[in-house]
């Protein structure tokens, strides 16, 4: 099983739709915030990626509502790959409050695209492995 890397985040006023509850485009961002977070531990800045020509790209995402999120509810939002080979690998992110509430769980595909070529790299477990000073937040055996 791949190692968990999660970021605690709390709810803001502004990020509220007019039924008093979490809008669902900020769901995308708290996902977006937490890899960047998880990415950002590994050792993988925007500029070791952009320096060595690549960045991570989401091909397709599913989100899965279970409970609303309003103003001040603060919760943790994790974030896991699973690597199985090819260009592509999962991600897997579950959003639960800080009392233990599952509130959402966000799936998807994503890549590593080469920013000359714009093609995903053939082999991004080897290039992040590669860039990364702690593979062990992306579920990367060392």
């Amino acid at each position: 099983m791949a190692d968990l890397f999660q970021v605690r985040v709390a709810v803001r006023g502004y990020e509220l739709d007019l039924q008093g509850h979490v809008n669902q485009a900020v769901y995308l961002q708290y996902g977006e915030h937490a890899r960047w977070q998880c990415f950002l531990a590994a050792g993988l800045s925007p500029e070791v990626l952009v320096g060595a020509g690549v960045g991570p790209v989401v091909l397709e995402t599913t989100i899965r509502y279970l409970k609303e999120l309003r103003a001040g509810d603060e919760l943790d939002v994790s974030c896991r790959f699973l690597w199985s080979g090819g260009k592509t690998f999962q991600v897997e992110q579950d959003y639960v409050r800080i009392d233990g509430t599952p509130v959402a769980r966000v799936t998807g595909v994503a890549g590593l695209m080469d920013r000359a070529t714009r093609r995903l790299v053939a082999d991004p477990v080897e290039k992040l492995r590669e860039l990364a000073t702690d593979v062990t937040y992306l579920g990367i055996d060392k």
